[in-house]
Order: C-alpha cells, then structure tokens, then sequence
C-alpha cells in the first residue's frame, strides 16, 4: 500500500525486485477504465507529480454507506433466522410490529426489507466488486 493525501494506492507485486522496472497488466475486462483510472493516478505519483483526486463515484457517499450499513444489518438478521418483519423491527421500522398480516403484505417497510436483503446477497455473491468501479 502506498500512501497518498488524496487516496491510497493499493498494489499487488508479483516477484518483486528491487532496481528493476514494473509492468502493469491491465485485464480487458469490465473493470478496465477504473484500473486505468487506478493506473493513472499511480503513474502520476510516481513521477513526483500530485497523483489527483480520487475518480468521481469512488468516494462512497453518505446515502450510499448508509445503504449499506442497512444491507448488511438486513443480511445478518436474515441468516440468523429473524423474518422480513423482525428486521424491519430491528431497523427501526417499529410501526411494522403493528402492522395487520395484509397491510404487512402491501407495506412499504416491508418492500424496503426486501430489497435490502436481496441487495445484500447480490454483494455477498460479488457484486460488491461494482463498489469500486467508476460510475
């Protein structure tokens, strides 16, 4: 890991040695612009130079951290058994306590719950890979 002010560079090295010039091996895949972007920025901080702001969309906002945050409180209650309506409870929509069997149904807490839980399984099953591509 190398240190910056406007972002860290992450860096895996593969029989490393000393003196010798690096090489970058960029996949053409999906991901190719942020590991260019990636690349970018380093190049630059290797020459001296401010390496730059992080791409836009790198920084998580704060609505897209809360998000998650609520994503994986969801997820570990529902591996842990609790039902769509027990984490909705438990992620301070208490009014879903109350809720009759049908409004359940048609409520919008549990609409919400769902979406969450299936967000994130959709993470823990990889796609939390997209966290660090540039929207």
């Amino acid at each position: 890991m190398v240190a910056d002010a406007a972002g860290e560079h992450r860096l895996w090295l593969r029989d490393p040695q000393p003196g010798q010039p690096l090489a970058a091996v960029i996949p053409l895949d999906k991901d190719f612009v942020t590991r260019i972007a990636s690349l970018l920025r380093f190049h630059r901080r290797l020459l001296g130079r401010a390496a730059g702001p992080l791409p836009r969309g790198w920084p998580l906002t704060a609505y897209r951290l809360a998000r998650l945050d609520l994503m994986l409180r969801a997820l570990d209650l529902r591996d842990g058994g609790a039902t769509y309506r027990e984490i909705a409870v438990a992620l301070g929509r208490d009014e879903a306590a109350r809720l009759s069997a049908s409004d359940w149904k048609m409520s919008a807490a549990r609409s919400i719950v769902v979406r969450l839980v299936r967000d994130g399984i959709a993470m823990m099953n990889g796609n939390y890979r997209k966290l660090l591509r540039i929207r």
